[in-house]
């Protein structure tokens, strides 16, 4: 058993061509685009110092291919984990959502998380929380207490479920970390 614990980090998938025009993703399979592909190597060099013994990930193409750009070149294995996809936003997904009125039910995800209720087949965000929270438990914690440094891939608003967990914050922070594309947040 290591002196010290490990530390977790998060990061976004690079751009995709529906962040771009603003649309909702939830868990429909964009891959990222040309300016997403350069973000991700971007994020290999800077990051390259940064050690990471571990890496989870989302198993959407968007993340999937920002982490193997990201760790390219080490040696460091990738597990995929469906809690990690980003929420699904049902019958909201592909909807741009900066051109929605006001009132429209999916705009509380961003203005008020606590209170967004989803529709056709969606997930709360509470949802969202208890499978990070689950993840966390079974897979970061035990692995933070030997000492590993573990990254974790994946999305926006997921991301920010774990930063909540991890934190122990309430659902109304949600996004007050601001989760950018390809920029390294480490939690602990």
């Amino acid at each position: 058993m290591s002196d010290k614990s490990g530390s977790l980090y998060v990061i976004r998938h690079g751009r995709t061509e529906w962040n771009l025009i603003k649309k909702l993703q939830g868990q429909t399979d964009i891959p990222l685009d040309d300016e997403g592909i350069r973000m991700a190597r971007k994020a290999h060099d800077l990051y390259m110092d940064v050690n990471f013994d571990r890496c989870f990930c989302s198993p959407l193409i968007r993340a999937r291919q920002t982490a193997q750009l990201l760790l390219e070149g080490r040696d460091i294995p990738i597990e995929y984990d469906d809690r990690l996809k980003e929420i699904n936003f049902g019958e909201y997904e592909g909807l741009e959502y900066m051109n929605l009125p006001e009132g429209h039910p999916v705009r509380s995800a961003f203005f008020d998380p606590a209170g967004y209720t989803p529709s056709g087949g969606g997930e709360t965000i509470t949802d969202v929380m208890g499978r990070t929270r689950d993840f966390l438990n079974e897979k970061v914690y035990p692995l933070l207490a030997k000492g590993c440094d573990v990254l974790v891939v994946g999305h926006g608003l997921m991301n920010s479920t774990i930063i909540l967990n991890a934190l122990k914050l309430p659902v109304s922070k949600l996004w007050d970390e601001g989760i950018e594309n390809c920029v390294l947040k480490k939690l602990i």
